[in-house]
């Protein structure tokens, strides 16, 4: 789950300065303050989780950062540290990370936008609306129906097609293959 999570503020950074601000803030030890988004009702109490296994099973999210590390190298641009490079070689080389990571997102995704709406647009929220469809922030009172301009779109995926892992126990958690090149002596 956090690799979605991280995945999904990578991108929100990229292309939201006021995101990327906010996160900024954060890092450096900043409150940051909003008005929070109606409380969604608590969830149910969740029930005592089974005892852990013993080895670790690859989970969908291992495999999806496995794709977007062999189709895009999308942990190496992340990993990388940016600090020797200029602006221009790190513009190209989040152009091709960013094309890639598209690719595979699309493929194993098909992602949309949950509103067809244009950003800047003016909408109604209804009454009875799903919290997990709509976050709403700014100035949250009263009852719905709200009206309110859209900030983002959101995005819903349309299928979830993410490889079932067929290796072995211990690659389980591996996201990319440590490389060796053989030499002849």
């Amino acid at each position: 789950m956090r690799e979605f999570t991280a995945l999904a503020a990578f991108f929100r950074i990229l292309f939201h300065s006021d995101f990327a601000q906010k996160v900024r803030q954060l890092l450096d030890g900043q409150a940051v303050c909003e008005k929070p988004a109606i409380a969604a009702p608590a969830p149910p109490t969740p029930k005592a989780s089974p005892a852990p296994k013993a080895r670790p099973t690859r989970g969908q999210a291992v495999s999806l950062l496995a794709a977007l590390q062999r189709e895009a190298r999308f942990v190496d641009f992340v990993q990388e540290s940016l600090d020797s490079y200029s602006d221009a070689q790190i513009g190209a080389a989040a152009r091709d990370v960013h094309r890639d990571c598209g690719k595979v997102l699309d493929r194993m995704f098909a992602l949309k936008p949950v509103l067809n709406d244009q950003e800047g647009a003016t909408l109604e929220v209804p009454a009875g609306y799903d919290t997990g469809c709509y976050r709403l922030t700014g100035d949250v009172t009263g009852e719905p129906p709200f009206r309110g301009v859209m900030v983002h779109h959101g995005w819903k995926a349309t299928r979830c097609d993410v490889p079932q892992w067929s290796g072995s126990e211990m690659a389980a958690l591996i996201v990319a293959p440590a490389e060796v090149e053989l030499r002849t002596s």
